[in-house]
């Protein structure tokens, strides 16, 4: 597929030693990624060479920084196969996009009354920011129901739609079970309704291609940190129909046309929904992770990756006393989350990593789906381009010597 020692030699930070002890074994790659030269490199150029706020100035260097910014944009959009630049907006990740879109389209398109659907395996961030729009004007949060193999229950999501429906908003893929959800059949649904989807792609981008025109999606929203790119960067794609159709998001320089005391006209899209001065040296470092993906092909990248949990899910099946969480198909991607015995998911991850062994503990921002599931937390281990069956390997090989420790 690629050399994979080669590209690990791409990311230093690999090569670390913990504890002065054990080689870094770097499974926590759901909650962020490593960043490779490239990406790093390029930021460092920029600030060195290219620092000037973008759009505003006539000099040179901003308007080397405004192409650079731009061209980024023009990155993302052939990435996600947005049909115009227009429809892709910089924030700061995720979260804010999908707070971007619950505020915005909330405040456009919904009333006391007015329902959106979610699931029961939604991130934190596709719950409270609804909520917080639930307390503002009185909306209801509709759920779709988890089943026990970990997928979504796709007869209860058809049941849940009323002509009160406004917007589906949903993961692509659990950042607990690594479930793939059916998003083209999800979207199928909700337009066969006439409602919208947001898909919260933050799991989906780094692992496998995502063509936001074949999916149909109205909007989609990923985090730059999640796929090889800086921190503090993500991305909203929105269809235009609907982003000039809603109002700002915040206020303040760039978003503005003219602005008086009386009136203030918006910008254009995107430029509408990015107030204030944007990361631009962030999206140089975002365009530079795409490129560093496409090198390398999204779909060996999710075949390695989709190997690789294969692989853990079997080693990790076959220890006594171990729980792994989530469907058993070719549904299942990039995350594994587990439980053994009655040892607490705190003890083991903290253990582990005493062996060098980085996971992920906890609920995951995931607290309704822990009880669903019936536990508090889980360990979870997440993959990457990088990581190799004999960093799986140690991880069982770890779980086993804690387990000689603990029970």
């Amino acid at each position: 597929m690629y050399d994979l020692e080669a590209v690990r030699a791409q990311f230093p930070i690999l090569a670390r030693t913990i504890y002065n002890k054990y080689p870094l074994v770097y499974l926590d790659n759901g909650a962020t990624t490593q960043k490779p030269r490239q990406v790093v490199e390029a930021m460092t150029e920029e600030y060195y060479n290219v620092n000037a706020n973008v759009h505003r100035g006539v000099h040179f260097l901003s308007q080397q920084a405004t192409e650079l910014h731009e061209r980024s944009r023009e990155v993302v959009r052939r990435f996600l196969n947005a049909s115009s630049a227009n429809e892709i907006l910089f924030t700061r990740g995720t979260t804010e996009s999908i707070n971007l879109v619950a505020a915005c389209f909330g405040q456009a398109f919904m009333k006391e009354g007015d329902e959106v659907i979610v699931s029961e395996m939604e991130h934190h961030s596709n719950i409270v920011s609804w909520q917080l729009l639930q307390q503002r004007i009185g909306i209801r949060l509709r759920v779709v129901p988890v089943t026990e193999e970990g997928r979504l229950d796709m007869e209860a999501y058809e049941r849940l739609f009323t002509p009160r429906t406004r917007i589906v908003s949903i993961t692509h893929v659990s950042n607990v079970l690594g479930t793939v959800n059916p998003i083209k059949e999800v979207i199928r649904i909700a337009h066969a309704h006439d409602v919208p989807v947001l898909v919260d792609a933050a799991q989906s981008v780094p692992h496998m291609s995502v063509d936001v025109q074949a999916l149909d999606c109205d909007f989609l929203a990923f985090s730059g940190h999640k796929i090889y790119g800086p921190t503090g960067i993500g991305v909203l794609y929105g269809k235009e129909t609907w982003l000039d159709r809603m109002p700002p998001y915040m206020g303040g320089g760039e978003m503005i046309e003219h602005v008086s005391f009386e009136k203030t006209t918006f910008n254009a899209l995107p430029y509408k929904f990015e107030a204030g001065t944007p990361d631009y040296v962030a999206s140089t470092g975002l365009a530079q992770a795409i490129h560093f993906v496409n090198e390398l092909g999204m779909d060996n990248i999710q075949a390695h990756e989709s190997e690789l949990t294969r692989y853990a899910m079997e080693q990790l099946g076959n220890l006594p006393a171990v729980h792994v969480f989530g469907p058993k198909g070719d549904d299942h991607d990039a995350v594994v989350s587990f439980q053994v015995g009655h040892i607490h998911h705190l003890d083991m991850g903290t253990l582990l990593d005493r062996l060098g062994i980085a996971v992920r503990t906890g609920h995951h921002c995931a607290e309704p789906l822990m009880h669903r599931l019936g536990v508090e937390g889980t360990c979870r281990a997440s993959f990457a381009l990088y990581n190799t069956k004999a960093e799986v390997d140690a991880l069982v090989q770890g779980i086993r010597r804690v387990r000689v420790m603990l029970e």
